[in-house]
């Protein structure tokens, strides 16, 4: 048996197939997933979604959202996705290096919007990056 597996974003169907197992980033700490999971929700953090069929892995980069999880259906909708396999490693590091330096510029400051901003593009680019590595 299987767990029906849908991932989307506001502009695209990211994964539409069955999976074995989903390792799911949830804001609580990394949540698994099996056939005959208790139905649940939970919110999703910046992160990499993994998941198996058979011996295969994929991880897929999310930008938060939510999953929904129920009768071995699992809905996840998020902001932003993209498979590890279709990200430019190369790319992905140099966008988390120039994003480590913005928010490096901003240590021991106040809070500020920029702030902020730096810190969410410095965990975009880290997900980015494993789930490059990850497959």
């Amino acid at each position: 048996m299987t767990l029906n597996l849908r991932v989307l974003a506001p502009d695209q169907s990211v994964f539409d197939g069955t999976a074995d197992e989903v390792i799911l980033p949830s804001t609580s700490g990394q949540v698994g997933i099996l056939t005959g999971h208790v139905s649940m929700l939970t919110a999703l953090d910046v992160g990499v979604m993994r998941l198996r069929s058979g011996k295969d892995w994929t991880s897929i980069a999310l930008m938060g959202g939510f999953a929904e999880v129920e009768a071995n259906e699992v809905t996840v909708l998020v902001n932003g996705a993209e498979l590890g396999s279709r990200i430019d490693a190369g790319k992905a590091e140099r966008e988390l290096e120039v994003a480590e330096q913005m928010a490096a510029g901003f240590e021991g400051q106040p809070p500020s919007t920029e702030k902020v901003k730096a810190q969410q593009d410095l965990e975009r680019s880290r997900a980015r990056l494993q789930a490059t590595r990850a497959n």
